[in-house]
């Protein structure tokens, strides 16, 4: 049984024992490659099929659009990459907070950083103004993973379906994508794909309560894209390699279950940090909270000034409860923040930063358990 004091639900979630009981046959008798010729392998090929129409539903997509990967970085490698690949004299767009997975993907070629304000949400007049005939694709996380900030994918949207109307007057031909990491944001958002009107969204297993190393990428069928990795044409061609069937099947019953319950959770959620914040006014006045209030409610960014947040992070581990520093994928890394930096903290203001999130196992009791300890890590 998963603890209530485990506070870094951004970095990955716990294994929802409904997705275990689903991925178990798989991996014991359902073990086949389903590239194999014979009758239990093409069963398993058959079920997999089912877990990508599942996906598919969820995101209001057809299913050939949905692509299994190994994990939220390769998912984003490959919609970047699989674009910029073909257009060597094109250049994208990216915000200044992207997860590393987007933004040293993007290093990788021609790119121009959107500003974000204060409260980490991109500034869409900026955009607009980076984006040139030369552009071919614009990526902006749907939820950034250190302030849980949303950002206006549906606006960014609009703006690409502008100037798109506007080449098309300019006989320009090059195409415009827009991609999304909707890593952080299955839980209590919506990931309908019409509805936001992107060309590829990027959703990780491990933030859903699903396997980790288990990821989709949808690809709407208008998008051309290539592969980063070659062999055997599995995936459309585009992402070869033996499909880890187990890890998809407990994929797709992860994202059915955050689609399913996002709304009722969300709420839960929410009033759960309602608690935290009201807690963290009273026992730590001090506290600074970063970002925005158009946010989902699992992720809190605070600032504790004059403290120094690896050894915050060190003695809440020794009091029993576990809270990140930044994104897990730094957290071996010295420096601080690049999210916190872009929205304007100082660097000793970001190295007195922690980030709290919450998730299924999250209670009001546990919260208030986190604040008192906090406080006490903090005398």
């Amino acid at each position: 049984m998963i603890g209530s004091n485990y506070f870094d639900y951004a970095a990955t979630t716990p294994l929802d024992p409904k997705v275990l009981a689903v991925m178990v046959p798989y991996l014991g008798d359902n073990f086949y490659n389903p590239s194999a010729g014979y009758l239990k392998a093409i069963a398993v090929k058959k079920e997999l099929n089912e877990a990508r129409s599942r996906i598919a539903k969820a995101l209001g997509c057809k299913s050939p659009e949905v692509l299994f990967v190994a994990g939220g970085t390769e998912a984003n490698n490959l919609a970047i990459s699989g674009v910029m690949q073909q257009f060597t004299d094109a250049n994208m767009l990216i915000s200044q907070i992207e997860h590393d997975s987007v933004y040293e993907t993007a290093n990788q070629y021609k790119n121009k950083k959107i500003k974000v304000n204060e409260k980490g949400i991109i500034d869409l007049e900026d955009l607009k103004s980076k984006i040139d005939k030369n552009t071919a694709l614009i990526s902006v996380m749907y939820v950034n993973n250190e302030l849980g900030t949303i950002q206006p994918i549906k606006q960014i949207a609009e703006i690409i379906h502008q100037e798109l109307d506007n080449r098309h007057k300019n006989k320009n031909k090059l195409p415009l994508f827009l991609h999304t990491d909707a890593s952080q944001a299955g839980n209590y958002l919506s990931l309908n794909v019409n509805s936001l009107g992107v060309d590829m969204l990027t959703l990780n297993g491990g933030k859903i309560y699903g396997p980790k190393q288990s990821a989709v990428l949808y690809v709407n069928s208008k998008a051309s894209i290539l592969p980063i990795i070659y062999g055997g044409g599995q995936e459309r061609g585009l992402r070869s390699g033996t499909e880890n069937v187990v890890s998809y099947v407990g994929l797709s019953r992860a994202v059915e279950l955050s689609q399913k319950n996002h709304i009722k959770e969300q709420k839960r959620i929410n009033d759960i940090s309602g608690v935290l914040l009201t807690e963290l006014k009273t026992k730590l006045p001090n506290a600074i909270i970063n970002g925005d209030r158009h946010k989902i409610p699992n992720i809190i960014n605070v600032t504790l000034p004059n403290q120094d947040n690896e050894t915050i992070m060190m003695k809440m581990d020794e009091m029993g409860y576990e809270i990140a520093v930044g994104s897990a994928c730094k957290a071996s890394n010295d420096e601080p923040s690049r999210v916190l930096m872009a929205i304007g903290l100082s660097e000793i203001e970001a190295e007195s930063t922690i980030r709290i999130s919450m998730g299924k196992y999250t209670t009001k009791e546990s919260v208030i358990g986190l604040v008192e300890s906090l406080q006490k890590a903090c005398q």
